[in-house]
């Protein structure tokens, strides 16, 4: 080891070096933007501090901030999402990176002071932990933070909370709230990589389970067409009215866990709630039911709830552990209760990251432009970015859309037409 990164071992670099060759091929937006700033260093002279799971796809994005001129210090924003030949990788290639698979809290939080050791000049985040230590323990780093951005769902609407109380202490970008980000990251990429992390835990026959969705937010909508795609029987439980009626409208039978709990095979949560699932349900559910979070914290589930009822437990695969209750149920609990799909699996293909990512880029460019000028709020990504992202990436997959001329764009706003 050096002093300026801790990883699991350095040696598994050239097998991460593979695993991002492989990403910057399935990601031509966030490469497009690379070569297009490698020239003209936009970021020349900022202190980067990330927080942000650790994947191929993650490497990528440190690597493009690194070529457009930032000096960069990373860690991963969750315990057991980190690649660690990914982590090696970048460690060997000069990042300033302390994450490893199989974090402790304490190590968690270890790894975010390190970051901060530089004192950046912008941030970036996923769940907004970077965020939360500098505001908590280190509030004197905000004067030189020109601004951060924040990934999550989660993360956002917390921010968002310290706005209205008046205590954000430097501007942030919600880059979550662009539309190719939640309409595609959190749609398609939870639903795709959840069930991914939910078969290599498990390998049970999808088909014919009963599916059960907690939430029918971006993330569980994803979840719910997916793991529908492959053949169970879904039923999606909420809070929100709204949500519930899209759910009902969609095909999914909706009912409160109460119910759900009785009859569910699989279990996921994707609320960004604490005690989704709790005592009485584990108390409800079948002898072999597996239950799985892909929501940012592990808090969905009530994991203490579940081993005071619990006379045996094991681990019988990797990232599935079973539960033996004292009535000889079996639970099955996979990756611990954190995201699924990163814990279990590799997290959201490289292809829906490749425009969240951008989003990250282009975010940190324009606080480093721009951000000084901002007041101490959340800020969202322009209309103009969102379009210019989803316009380079549907040329990179050879599809052309019409145009409106200009008598077209005229007549948007021509209140003088009538019927």
């Amino acid at each position: 080891m050096t002093d300026n990164f801790k990883v699991r071992d350095i040696k598994l670099a050239e097998k991460g070096r593979l695993l991002i060759d492989w990403a910057e091929s399935r990601m031509p937006v966030l490469m497009h933007l690379r070569k297009k700033y490698s020239e003209t260093k936009p970021l020349q002279g900022y202190k980067i501090s990330g927080c942000l799971h650790v994947t191929k796809e993650t490497a990528v994005l440190v690597e493009t901030i690194r070529m457009a001129g930032a000096e960069v210090a990373w860690s991963g924003c969750n315990p057991l999402s980190t690649n660690d030949e990914v982590a090696a990788a970048l460690a060997a290639n000069g990042v300033s990176i302390y994450a490893w698979n199989g974090l402790s809290v304490e190590e968690f939080y270890w790894c975010i002071e390190q970051t901060l050791n530089q004192k950046p000049s912008l941030t970036l985040d996923d769940g907004a932990d970077l965020i939360f230590t500098v505001h908590h323990k280190h509030p004197e780093l905000a004067k030189g933070i020109i601004g951060g951005t924040e990934e999550t769902t989660t993360g956002v609407h917390r921010l968002r909370a310290m706005e209205r109380d008046n205590k954000l202490l430097y501007p942030i970008i919600a880059v979550n709230d662009a539309e190719t980000k939640w309409d595609f990251d959190n749609v398609y990429g939870t639903g795709q990589s959840s069930i991914d992390g939910i078969l290599r835990a498990t390998s049970v026959l999808l088909a014919g389970k009963n599916f059960v969705v907690a939430g029918y937010g971006h993330c569980g909508r994803g979840c719910a067409m997916r793991s529908s795609g492959m053949g169970c029987k879904v039923y999606v439980t909420e809070v929100k009215p709204t949500a519930a009626l899209k759910a009902t409208l969609e095909g999914f039978q909706v009912m409160k866990m109460d119910e759900a709990a009785k009859i569910g095979d699989i279990f996921i949560t994707a609320t960004g709630m604490k005690d989704v699932i709790v005592k009485r349900h584990f108390d409800a559910m079948k002898d072999g039911a597996i239950v799985c979070n892909t929501g940012h914290y592990d808090c969905e589930i009530d994991i203490e709830a579940l081993e005071g009822i619990t006379k045996s437990r094991r681990t019988i695969r990797h990232n599935c552990e079973e539960y033996t209750l004292n009535d000889g149920r079996r639970i099955y609990l996979l990756a611990q209760g954190r995201l699924v799909n990163l814990a279990a699996a590799e997290g959201h293909p490289s292809e829906v990251m490749d425009m969240s990512f951008a989003n990250q880029f282009l975010s940190l460019i324009r606080l480093a432009s721009e951000g000084k000028t901002y007041s101490k709020k959340v800020y969202d990504i322009s209309e103009e970015q969102d379009q210019e992202l989803a316009s380079i990436k549907l040329q990179t997959i050879d599809i052309s859309i019409d145009k409106l001329t200009k008598e077209q764009v005229y007549y948007l706003d021509d209140y003088s037409s009538g019927t």
